[in-house]
C-alpha cells in the first residue's frame, strides 16, 4: 500500500467517527422523543410535579347555649431561606423589626440566628408562633427568602370544662377520647390538594393553572351540654371529693324527658389543652367506663318488679331482726342498723337490706331478671361518648342460691354511673325510658343543620300506676326519716336513692366503699336526673351523707338557674299598697357586711361588743319595725366550726334595688345574676344559707313594689 491509500484510509476513519457522533446523538434523540419519550415524560412528572395536603378546618363543639367549648386557631411559623434567589438581609432586617415588635426579641437576635447558622442552611426558623397580625405584616414585606407556614391547633375555650366529654386530640389534629374521638371523621372534615412543582434543589413552589381540590371543612357539633350547669357540677364535685377525701368522683345531669346530657363530669380532671400534663387516669371517662356494683340505688329494681307483680303491699309490716342481721342460704345479710318492724315505704327509705331481700325472694329469678333489663342493666345505652362499657347482669342458669337476694340490694351485678342514671330517670318520666345522647345537631360551615339527633325512645320498663305508687315511696328517702336527709334541699321536691357498695377487690369484699345519691327534681314535673358517685369516701361511706350533700348543693345550685323552679319555690306575690319594713337577718354577718346591708336599707342601728361577727340582733329577724326605731346589735365571735372562711351567709335581698343588691353581695365576695330590673322580689339560695364564695346568687327583680311570704317586704324610703 501506498503512502497516499494509506493516508486515505486513515481520513475516512476519521470522518467515519466524525459522523458516528450525531448519527449517535440522532439516534438517541429519536430513542427519547419517540420510542421511550411517553414513558420518560411520565417519569419526570412524577419526579418534579408533587402534590401538597390543603388542610381542612376542624369543626367546632357548642354547648347548649351557643357558647364555644372547643375550636381551632392558627399559629404561624417564620423561617428564611438566605439562598434563595433575590434573598437580601436588608429583607431579612426588615422581617426581623417586625418579629421583635411583636415577640418583644430584639431585632438583632434574630439577625444573629441567620448570620450565624451553618454555611449551607436553607431553613432557619426565627418563631415558631405568630400571631395573625404579625403573620399580616409579614406577607405586606413580600420579601424574597422568608417562608411563612400556617399550622392549627385545638384550643378549648374553658380549659379543663367539660373535659372528660369533649375529650382531646393528637398533633395531627385527630380525635383521641370524648366527642373529639366518637365524632372525629364528622369533625375533621376532609383536606383538600394542591399541585406544586419540585425543583433540582427540591424546592416546591406553585405554579399558575395548577389543579386544585379543594378542602372539605369539618362538621361543627352543637351539644345537649350547658356549660353553668357543667361549671356547677365540676365546683360542687371537686368540693366534695376534697371535703371527703375521695379517690375520685364522678356525676352527671340529665333531662329525663329527652335523654339529653346537661353535664357530665369526674374529678381529678384534665385540661385537654394539654391532656398530657396530667395522668392517664385522670383523663378516664368513669361515668361511662367503669362498672361497679352500685348498692342500694339497685333496689329501685327490686321495688318496681315486686309492687307491679303484686307481691307486696305500700303498708306491709316487715319484721327485722333486733340485731339487724339475718342468715340467707348461710350467708349474712346485714341492715346498716338495726331496725326494728318497717313497712315496706321505711324499708326503701331507711334502706333496709333485710326487708328488701326477703321481699326480692318472693319472685322468681326469670321475672326479677327480666326487670333489671328492663331498666337497662347488662346492656349499653349507647351514648354518643366512646368506650361504653355494658354492665354486668348475670342470666338466671348463672346464678347461686344466694344471688337474687344479693343482687336485690345491688350486690353481683355490675353496672355504670350512666345507666344507673338512665334507669332512674326512666323511673321519673313515667316509666319511659330515652337514650342518653350529647350531640344534639350537627352543621355545616355555614351553620346549616345537616343532621339532627331527636329523642330517642327505648322502651317502657314498667307501667304508669307502678310509677305512681313508687314515687312517693322513694320520696320519703329524701326526708328527715330517710337515708338521704342530706340532700334535702327546702321548697324543692325530689325522689332518689342511696347506694353505700362495698368493693370486691382480689377475691373479696374490703372494708372500702363507694358511696352514690341517684335522684331527679321537681317531682311533680322532673327536669333533672343526677347522679353522685365517690370512690372510697374516708370522712364516712354512707351515701346519704357524703354524696347526698354533693346532690344538695349541685341541686340547689342548678334549681336557682331554672326560673320555673325558682318561681315554684318562691311564687310572685301580689303588690300591697301598705310599705312596711321587717328586720332583717343578720346574725353569722360580718360587722362590715350588716353595716352596709342596714345603711342600704336605710334602717338606723348601733353595735356594741368586740370582735369582727354579729352574735346576735335586736329587734330579731322578720320583727316589724316602727318609724325611726333602730336595730341593735351585738357584735363577737361565732364558735361555728362548720363555717369555713371560704362561706358566706347570704343576705336577705328583699326589697332592694338591683344596684343595692349587687353591691352588697359583691363586699361578701359572691357574684350576682340578675333576672328583671327594679326591685328584688325573689332569690336563690333564701337569706340565712351559706355559700362558698365566688359562687353566684340569683335575684329576681320587678319594677313596682311587692311582699313577700318571708318577713322582709318592701321597704319605705
Amino acid at each position: 500500500m501506498n503512502e497516499r491509500t494509506a493516508i486515505l484510509s486513515r481520513l475516512f476513519v476519521i470522518l467515519g467517527l466524525i459522523l458516528l457522533l450525531p448519527t449517535a446523538i440522532i439516534v438517541q434523540i429519536i430513542r427519547i422523543n419517540v420510542i421511550e419519550g411517553d414513558n420518560l415524560r411520565e417519569l419526570w412528572n412524577n419526579q418534579t410535579i408533587h402534590y401538597i395536603n390543603i388542610p381542612a378546618q376542624r369543626g367546632a363543639i357548642y354547648d347548649s347555649n351557643g357558647s364555644q367549648l372547643a375550636s381551632n386557631s392558627v399559629d404561624y411559623r417564620i423561617a428564611v431561606d438566605p439562598k434563595a434567589p433575590g434573598a437580601t438581609y436588608d429583607d431579612f432586617s426588615r422581617l426581623s423589626i417586625i418579629l421583635s415588635k411583636h415577640t418583644g426579641n430584639s431585632a438583632s437576635s434574630y439577625m444573629q440566628r441567620i448570620r450565624n447558622a451553618a454555611p449551607n442552611s436553607r431553613y432557619i426558623v426565627l418563631e415558631r408562633n405568630i400571631d395573625v397580625s404579625a403573620q399580616e405584616e409579614v406577607l405586606a414585606l413580600n420579601a424574597r427568602g422568608v417562608i411563612l407556614e400556617e399550622q392549627f391547633r385545638r384550643n378549648y375555650s374553658f380549659g379543663s370544662l367539660a373535659s372528660h366529654a369533649l375529650g382531646f386530640v393528637n398533633h395531627e389534629l385527630n380525635g383521641m377520647t370524648g366527642l373529639e374521638s366518637s365524632y372525629n371523621n364528622i369533625l375533621k372534615g376532609e383536606d383538600g390538594l394542591q399541585q406544586v412543582r419540585r425543583d433540582r434543589s427540591n424546592r416546591i413552589f406553585a405554579y399558575v393553572g395548577a389543579p386544585r381540590k379543594t378542602p372539605v371543612q369539618g362538621y361543627s357539633l352543637h351539644t345537649t351540654l350547658d356549660a353553668y350547669i357543667q361549671a356547677i357540677v365540676e365546683e360542687e364535685l371537686q368540693k366534695g371529693v376534697e371535703v371527703t377525701r375521695s379517690n375520685y368522683g364522678t356525676a352527671i345531669v340529665m333531662d329525663p324527658r329527652t335523654g339529653a346530657v346537661k353535664a357530665i363530669a369526674n374529678f381529678p380532671d384534665y385540661d385537654p389543652n394539654s391532656p398530657a400534663n396530667r395522668q392517664n387516669e385522670n383523663r378516664r371517662n368513669y361515668a361511662v367506663s367503669d362498672m361497679v356494683e352500685p348498692g342500694s340505688t339497685f333496689k329501685l329494681v327490686t321495688a318496681m318488679a315486686a309492687v307491679e307483680q303484686g307481691v307486696v303491699e305500700l303498708d306491709e309490716i316487715f319484721e327485722t331482726p333486733e340485731n339487724g342481721e339475718t342468715i340467707i342460704h348461710g350467708q349474712t345479710m346485714r341492715d346498716h342498723d338495726p331496725l326494728g318492724d318497717v313497712s315496706f315505704v321505711e324499708a326503701i327509705a331507711k334502706s333496709s337490706n333485710i326487708a328488701i331481700s326477703e321481699i326480692a325472694m318472693r319472685l322468681s329469678p326469670q321475672v326479677f331478671y327480666q326487670y333489671a333489663r328492663n331498666l337497662g342493666f347488662g346492656t349499653p345505652t349507647s351514648i354518643d361518648l366512646p368506650n361504653e362499657e355494658p354492665g354486668r347482669l348475670q342470666r338466671p342458669y348463672e346464678w347461686s342460691r344466694v344471688t337474687l337476694p344479693w343482687m336485690s340490694i345491688g350486690y353481683e351485678v355490675q353496672a355504670t354511673p350512666i345507666q344507673m342514671l338512665q334507669a332512674y330517670a326512666a323511673f321519673a318520666n313515667g316509666g319511659e325510658m330515652m337514650r342518653p345522647y350529647v350531640v344534639e345537631r350537627i352543621t355545616n360551615e355555614y351553620g346549616e343543620t345537616v343532621k339532627l339527633n331527636r329523642p330517642s325512645r327505648v322502651r317502657q320498663i314498667a307501667k304508669k300506676e307502678t310509677i305512681e305508687k313508687l314515687i312517693p315511696v322513694f320520696q320519703e328517702v329524701v326526708s328527715d326519716s330517710g337515708t338521704a336527709g342530706w340532700a334535702v334541699v327546702d321548697g324543692l321536691s325530689i325522689a332518689g336513692k342511696t347506694g353505700t357498695a362495698q368493693k370486691y377487690i382480689d377475691g373479696s369484699y374490703r372494708n372500702l366503699y363507694r358511696a352514690s345519691f341517684t335522684g331527679f327534681f321537681p317531682v311533680e314535673n322532673p327536669k333533672y336526673a343526677i347522679i353522685i358517685m365517690l370512690d372510697e369516701p374516708r370522712t364516712s361511706f354512707y351515701g346519704g351523707f357524703t354524696a347526698g350533700s354533693v346532690f344538695k348543693e349541685t341541686a340547689k345550685r342548678i334549681a336557682g338557674l331554672d326560673s320555673d323552679i325558682r318561681r315554684a319555690i318562691s311564687p310572685e306575690q301580689q303588690p300591697e299598697s301598705v310599705q312596711q319594713v321587717y328586720a332583717p337577718s343578720l346574725v353569722g354577718f360580718e360587722k362590715d357586711s350588716a353595716s352596709k346591708l342596714l345603711t342600704n336599707l336605710r334602717i338606723s342601728f348601733n353595735s356594741h361588743g368586740t370582735g369582727n361577727t354579729v352574735i346576735s340582733q335586736i329587734p330579731k329577724q322578720g320583727e316589724l319595725l316602727d318609724p325611726g326605731q333602730r336595730v341593735s346589735l351585738e357584735i363577737g365571735s361565732l364558735h361555728d366550726e362548720t363555717i369555713s372562711g371560704d362561706y358566706r351567709r347570704i343576705p336577705d335581698l328583699t326589697g332592694l334595688n338591683m344596684r343595692q343588691a349587687t353591691s352588697i353581695l359583691k363586699n361578701l365576695g359572691l357574684d350576682i345574676q340578675m333576672t328583671g330590673s327594679g326591685t328584688v322580689y325573689t332569690q336563690f339560695p333564701q337569706a340565712g344559707e351559706l355559700m362558698r364564695k365566688g359562687r353566684t346568687v340569683t335575684v329576681r327583680g320587678k319594677i313596682n313594689s311587692f311582699n313577700r311570704s318571708t318577713p322582709i317586704t318592701s321597704i319605705s324610703h
